[in-house]
This record gives C-alpha cells, sequence and structure tokens, in this order.
C-alpha cells in the first residue's frame, strides 16, 4: 500500500538522527545520492542531460541519444517540440538508470562570446523561460526530476569559478531571473542547481535568492543541487543550498552535526534540506511505499537494472531528426532553394565540401557531451537523399583544432585483434586496477576512473592512406606515444589553474609528424602516469575523473591546394553545398570565445567556391553566431546549429524540400563583431558588470540602432505570407489574446511563428525599445488563411519596481507590435492597462 508524500516524508524524517540526515545532505559519489534503508530510500542518480541523458558512464559501449543542441530547440519556437524534447529525455534517462536530468540549461545569451551558449537557449528571457517551463513538464510528467541551471547569472564562461557579478536589481528581476521563475512556477520543477559564481559578491550557494525569491515568493518546494564543487563551505548549510555534489567528501560532513549540536546552524535548516530530497526521491520513485503520483507525475519505476536496458526508442531518434529540420533558420535563398520539386531541375551533381561535412559537430563540448551509436553527417544525409546523383566531397578547409579520434575500423585490440583500443590503470607496483577494450579512443571517466598511479593505451592502427600524418593525444599532465616500440612524442601539457576544470573535459592536445603506409599495421601505445596533475582553483581536486583522447590530425603543408581541390569539385558539380562550422577549441564548456570568425580558411573557401559555382549553398555548423563576410555572394545559407545524431538527414530533409526550413533566430547574428552592443564577457578584478541591464540581444540591438546580420526572430521559408489583421481581447483571467489573421501567399504548405512585442514610447520606466510578449507557430496550406492566437500574460506588461521590490504596472497605453522579427512590425493596436 502506498501512502502520500508530504505525511509519509514527516513520518520518515522523524526516524532520522542528526548524522543520518547530514549524510544525506552530500553525494555519495560523482553522480548518486545517499541511500538510506532505514527509511525505504534507495539512492537516486542524477546525469548530464540537456541535449541527451549520458547516465553515470561516460562510455561508448553503453550509448545515449544525442538530440540537437538547446539552440536548434530554441530555434523551433515550438513550446510542444520542447515539451516531447523532455520527454525523450526522461526515456532515455530510465533507460540508463537515471532519476534527475541535469537540465535544461537557461542562462541567456548576453554575448555571442559566451562559450557555453550553444547548450542554453536563447538571448531573449520570455523564449527561454517558455521553452524551459516545457522542457521541465515533458520530462517530470514522465517521472524524472529536471533541474534548470545554472541559478543565476551564469551567462560566462571565464573565470566562472570565482567571479561576481554586477547587476541591476531591475534586470536581476526582468531578466535574469525570470527564465528561472517561468521553469519553477509554470514547470514546477523539482529541483535547480546553483551556480559557481557569486552575485553581488556573494557566491550563489550561499546566495540569499536561493531563499527569496526561488524558494519565498516562487514557492519552490523541490531541491538546490549545487554545481560540481560549488559548494566550498560551511556557511551554505545556513543558507538554503540544500545538496552538496559530488560526494562523499565536501565541507559539510561531521563540521556540519558539530555546528547543529553547538547551535551554530539550526536543526530546521537541515530537516527543510532533508525534508526537500526526501519528497524528491518519493516524486521519481526511489522512497518505498509513497505514491510519486501525488504530484500530478506518472509513478516512476526504478531505474533500469544493469544489464537490462533497452536501446534507444526508435521515436525518440526520429525526434531529433524532427527538432533539427524544424530549427534549422535560412536566412538567405535567391530560389535555388529547394533542390528538389523548385523552378530549377533537380541536380544531377552535387559537391558537398568542408571538413564539417565530413566530420560534424553533432553537439557542444564540455558536461552536456553524449556518445550516440551513429551520427548521420551531411555528406551521409545528401547521397541517401540523392541516390541517382554524383555526390562528391572535398575537404576544402580545416576546422578541427586538436586531434580526431581514430575510426573505430582502423584499430585492432593488440591482443584479441578486436576493433578496438585496449586501455588500463596501474597502482603503483604496475598492478592492473581496470583494463578494458574500449572502442573508441575519446575516453572520459567522470567519478568512475581508479584512482590509481598510471595510466596506458595500446592499439594496432592500419592507415588508409600513405604519407604524413600527425599522431598524438590529449589530456593534462606528461604522456609518452611510441610507435612501434619508438618513442615520437614525449610531452606535459598544462593548463592555467583557473581553466583546471575545464581542460578536464577538454583537454589541449599535442601531435607529431609521422610517416605512414597504407595498410600497414603500426603499434601505438600512449603511457600517462596520473600523479602530479593540479587541482580546482578552489583548492578542491576531482578524483576518479580523467579525460583523453588517442588520435591523430592530417598534415596539410598547403592549405591552397585543398581549397583548389574544393573549387574544382565545385565547378564540375551542378550545386555546391559548402558546410563550415567551429571546432571544440572555439565553442565548448569552460571558455569563452575570443571572436566569431569561422576558425581556419573556411571562409576562404566560401569565397573561393561561390565564385567558382553560382548555385552555391552553405550550411554553418555552429552552436551560437558566427561573421560571414560571404553571406550575399551565395545562393543561400542555412544555420543549423549543433544538429544532433541525425543531423546529415535533417540537413537533406530541407535542402530537398521534403520538409520546410521552420526555425527562425532565437538569437541576434551581427555582420560585425564590432557591431554587438553587449560583448564582453571577461571579468575585470574578478567582477563582470551587466552595465546594459534590461537592454541585451535584440534589445542592445534596437537601443543602438545598429543594423545586424540577421534580426531575432528571422528566418525564411519556403513560401511566402501576409499580415492581414490584427485584434486584441482581455480573458476574465487578465490575459490579452493578440488574434492576428495570416495568409500563405506562396504556392506551397508552410509554416509561421507569428511573433508580438510590446512597446511603451516616453514610458516613465526604464524599458526596451520594444520586448517579446508572445507568439505562437501556424501553418497553412498555400492560398489559405491561418489565425494565430498569441496569449500575452499580465507579466509582460510589468516592471521590477526598485522602490517597493516587486513587481508593477505602469497604467496607461501600450502599443502592440506584431511582427515576423524583431526588426520590423506588420501590424500595430494599442492596449490600456
Amino acid at each position: 500500500m502506498t501512502v502520500p508524500a508530504e505525511p509519509r516524508v514527516e513520518e520518515l524524517l522523524a526516524r532520522l538522527t542528526l548524522p543520518q540526515k547530514v549524510r544525506l545532505l552530500t553525494g555519495a559519489d560523482f553522480w548518486s545520492l545517499h541511500a538510506e534503508p532505514a527509511v525505504g530510500l534507495r539512492t537516486v542518480v542524477v546525469s548530464d542531460g540537456p541535449s541527451g541523458v549520458r547516465g553515470a558512464e561516460w562510455d561508448e559501449r553503453d550509448p545515449s541519444l544525442n538530440l540537437p543542441s538547446a539552440t536548434a530547440l530554441a530555434a523551433t519556437w515550438d513550446t510542444d517540440l520542447a515539451y516531447r524534447y523532455g520527454v525523450a529525455a526522461a526515456h532515455e534517462a530510465r533507460r540508463k538508470g537515471v532519476d534527475v536530468v541535469l537540465g535544461p540549461t537557461i542562462n541567456l545569451h548576453r554575448s555571442p562570446l559566451g562559450g557555453r551558449h550553444f547548450e542554453a537557449y536563447s538571448e531573449d528571457p520570455l523564449l527561454t523561460g517558455e521553452l524551459a517551463e516545457a522542457f521541465v513538464r515533458g520530462c517530470q510528467d514522465n517521472g524524472v526530476g529536471a533541474c534548470p541551471k545554472h541559478y543565476v547569472a551564469n551567462d560566462f564562461e571565464t573565470e566562472r569559478f570565482s567571479a561576481s557579478v554586477e547587476v541591476g536589481e531591475q534586470a536581476l528581476h526582468e531578466v535574469y531571473l525570470a527564465p528561472f521563475e517561468r521553469a519553477v512556477t509554470g514547470g514546477r520543477a523539482w529541483t535547480v542547481m546553483s551556480a559557481y559564481n557569486a552575485v553581488g559578491g556573494t557566491t550563489m550557494t550561499e546566495h540569499p535568492l536561493l531563499g527569496e525569491p526561488l524558494k519565498g515568493s516562487w514557492a519552490f518546494d523541490g531541491v538546490v543541487i549545487s554545481d560540481w564543487t560549488a559548494v566550498r563551505s560551511l556557511a551554505s548549510a545556513a543558507a538554503a543550498q540544500d545538496l552538496v555534489m559530488p560526494g562523499p567528501v565536501g565541507p559539510w560532513g561531521d563540521a556540519l552535526v558539530d555546528a547543529v549540536e553547538s547551535g551554530d546552524v539550526p536543526l530546521d535548516a537541515v530537516d527543510d534540506k532533508v525534508r526537500r530530497i526526501l519528497l524528491l526521491a518519493a516524486r521519481v520513485g526511489a522512497l518505498e511505499g509513497v505514491d510519486a503520483g501525488s504530484h500530478g507525475a506518472v509513478v516512476a519505476s526504478a531505474p533500469a537494472a544493469e544489464g537490462a536496458r533497452r536501446p534507444t526508442d526508435d521515436a525518440d531518434i526520429a525526434l531529433a531528426r524532427e527538432v533539427e529540420t524544424r530549427g534549422i533558420v535560412l536566412v538567405r535563398n535567391d530560389g535555388i532553394l529547394p533542390l528538389l520539386g523548385g523552378a530549377a531541375p533537380a541536380p544531377t551533381s552535387v559537391a558537398v565540401l568542408g571538413q564539417s561535412a565530413l566530420r560534424p559537430r553533432t553537439q557542444g563540448g564540455g558536461s552536456a557531451t553524449v556518445v550516440p551509436a551513429r551520427t548521420v553527417s551531411p555528406l551521409d544525409g545528401l547521397r541517401a537523399a540523392f541516390p541517382d546523383a554524383t555526390v562528391t566531397h572535398a575537404t576544402g578547409a580545416l576546422v578541427h583544432d586538436g586531434v580526431l579520434p581514430f575510426p573505430l575500423d582502423e584499430i585492432r585490440d593488440p591482443q584479441t585483434g578486436e576493433p578496438g583500443i585496449r586501455v588500463r590503470f596501474l597502482d603503483a607496483d604496475g598492478g592492473v586496477l581496470l583494463e578494458e577494450v574500449r572502442r573508441a579512443t575519446d575516453l572520459m571517466w567522470l567519478g568512475n576512473a581508479p584512482v590509481g598511479h598510471d595510466f596506458d593505451a595500446e592499439t594496432d592502427w592500419t592507415p588508409t592512406a600513405s604519407g604524413p600524418v600527425e599522431l598524438g593525444w590529449a589530456v593534462l599532465g606528461r604522456t609518452a606515444l611510441a610507435v612501434d616500440g619508438a618513442t615520437v612524442l614525449d610531452e606535459e601539457l598544462a593548463v592555467a589553474p583557473e581553466d583546471f576544470g575545464a581542460a578536464l573535459m577538454a583537454p589541449p592536445s599535442v601531435a607529431a609528424r609521422v610517416e605512414v603506409e597504407a595498410g600497414r599495421t603500426y603499434r601505438l601505445r600512449w603511457t600517462h602516469p596520473m600523479t602530479g596533475i593540479p587541482s580546482m582553483p578552489d583548492g578542491s581536486d576531482l578524483p576518479g575523473v580523467l579525460g583523453f583522447t588517442a588520435g591523430w590530425r592530417p598534415v596539410v603543408d598547403r592549405p591552397d591546394d585543398l581549397i583548389a581541390e574544393a573549387v574544382e569539385a565545385a565547378r564540375a558539380a551542378d550545386v555546391a553545398v559548402v558546410v563550415v562550422g567551429t571546432n571544440e577549441k572555439v565553442e565548448s564548456e569552460g571558455f569563452d570565445r575570443t571572436h566569431l570568425s569561422l576558425p581556419g580558411r573556411q571562409d576562404d573557401l566560401v569565397a573561393a567556391v561561390a565564385a567558382a559555382n553560382p548555385r552555391t549553398v552553405v550550411v554553418v555548423n555552429s552552436g551560437s553566431p558566427v561573421v560571414m563576410p560571404w553571406r550575399d555572394d551565395v545562393a543561400a545559407v542555412l544555420l543549423t546549429w549543433f544538429g544532433g545524431q541525425e543531423y546529415g538527414h535533417a540537413l537533406a530533409d530541407v535542402l530537398t524540400g521534403a520538409v520546410e526550413p521552420g526555425g527562425r533566430l532565437p538569437t541576434t547574428w551581427p555582420a560585425t563583431q564590432e557591431d554587438v552592443p553587449v560583448l564582453d564577457v571577461t571579468p575585470r578584478d574578478g567582477v563582470v558588470r551587466y552595465d546594459e541591464g534590461v537592454h541585451l540581444g535584440h534589445r542592445a540591438w534596437l537601443r543602438a540602432g545598429t543594423a545586424p546580420a540577421y534580426p531575432f526572430g528571422f528566418g525564411l521559408g519556403y513560401t511566402t505570407w501576409s499580415y492581414d489583421d490584427v485584434q486584441v481581447a482581455a480573458d476574465p483571467a487578465g490575459d490579452r489574446w493578440v488574434t492576428v489573421t495570416v495568409t500563405n501567399t506562396g504556392d506551397r504548405r508552410g509554416r509561421e511563428v507569428v511573433q508580438v512585442y510590446l512597446s511603451r514610447p516616453g514610458s516613465a520606466v526604464e524599458r526596451p525599445v520594444r520586448w517579446l510578449a508572445g507568439w505562437t507557430v501556424v501553418s497553412a496550406d498555400a492560398g489559405a488563411q491561418a489565425t494565430a492566437d498569441v496569449r500575452v500574460r499580465p507579466r509582460a506588461f510589468e516592471h521590477w519596481d526598485t522602490d517597493v521590490h516587486g513587481w508593477a504596472t505602469e497604467p496607461g497605453e501600450f502599443t502592440v507590435e506584431v511582427a515576423r522579427h524583431a526588426g520590423t512590425t506588420d501590424l500595430t493596436a494599442t492596449v490600456e492597462v
């Protein structure tokens, strides 16, 4: 028999001793919370999961669904799709034995130089908040907790462990807290992650903002989970921080028991934290005898047993493809697209150019990374979509900066001859602590690496091409590489202490030039002492963590030759598709970007190909904005984000016209870096100043009066629309409904994102020039009308009053502006409030 959660939680709480309670407040290990059999509590497992759920182990032998990046999802402007994205995350979580997904990431795109923006949704607080709410509901309606992060103002990576944000009270509430408020009050999130950074000089794990508004006016009844190692003192125990991660060692433990017994920390504070953890356990089905469905969630089963896991659902793989097709943004088209069914005949030859066409980025770097069972490249997708055409490929220009993992079909375990690489962890006496044959050479252990003395890896490699190649590795510390027993490279790689945390997951790399023969097998052996590795910036360490890539990279002595080869391929083809993008050293957790240009010679590649073939389509494979000096010189430009494991198929769907490119920009794309009104992400004397206040993203562009390359909300389709009429009405709940009539004036069915903005000329309150108030997605056949009903909540008319420290409404007239994007207006109306 089961009972509702709240009475049962109070009963179990009363049965726990103080040491038992305190033990529950620090993780059991890197990814798990402590079990307490005395009250029927099993362990609760958490996992990174903004764009796919990795599980407790980062292992290619247990692959995960690789969904498109958060920016791709945001570009759909589709909350129903965001809900289904959360459902897919829940399916993967249960399949992987996970109870809580550490996502969505809902920090804002304050500056395009932010290195982790691919993992967050948007520059706009409303768009971000609505998508976050939908993700949270989709996940939790299926019995898996969601964890919006990182609370709050963690919109940069430089010095993220220690920097403090100075932000005005109005901007803090209207902009940076707003998406979290929506996820908590609308989505009823079961957990929230506190950030590394400080706000106003107080680190977030000790900050009063955890109490008010989070646990106060927002009525958050869930668990505040720390970012990993973000809790640094006992002081946070007296604040509203609930859980220290990772464990089992942390700053609370026995020190917190002593502090309670001495009266320095009230027992009620500990009880509140434990109560929340027990309630979370009840919600995810980890507390025996409790009705997990009493909070509106599907009653959750226990995580999947080890060895009994199903493969990823086919429907969720299909969703990865659908999200990417809906999120692709067409920003230029001279009529060349779609390639099938358009004005021109179907191409009989297609040149697919660029290193990213063969090795795309389907996800960003850092903790959000998962290992999919397979990925579909743009080259794969186009070859499948054009089976009767000649599809050729040329590299054109190098994108990737570090070493690439070896293809599985080129490496063999020296002992068994099976595909893979043999890795070992050794103790100080040479004894084997762990030995595995892995089916990939880019490897990561997060908390589950044996704490040993040495690590080595060995494989037999048979290259498929003769000539020079660079062989090397990516890992922190000293490593040596031997080829057929002869050492070719022995070097130590280090980073600054403040970069250590990021470098564990995205370590620096080095390589040495070696001449090889196709078809000949070489014995490669890497040796890596696991001693002398520095600690985190705060002095803590992360035992059991190792990121290691055994890899290679091509040798290019004459980059112009690569471009010339691509130009020849383009000249001989009916259509040239150039795929350009960023690399793992440009967009990743742990560091911000230094510029917005594409890496390497990719701009030169596009310019040369466009000069050779006027039917050139450029596909941009980046998670966030890049500058494109050639954008007006090519036939079409598609912004495709990090497209997930089905990227190539989704891209082909859009290029062929099987699916319309329905995406709209979730963030502004600049013409030049110098035009960006809010750019700086670098702390000065440990402080990042958000001096722009409420004016960021499209709001900042409008205030500056500078035209970007492509404004927020912009995107083209394969049809055209007219905006015919607008009416505004109020409902009894206080919502305004903006009803817009639109007509598909093109010759095929299409999808339109109808956007509603508000403005208040002459306001006595500091406001943006205009701000997003609502939107909806409509579809219609050629020649047909559609009605878009856009909900505008009362909050859209409110502002944060710094005199009363609360929300207020300035009475009077607001202008309602119906638009296709932030840079235009199609229809207007007025509203009195």
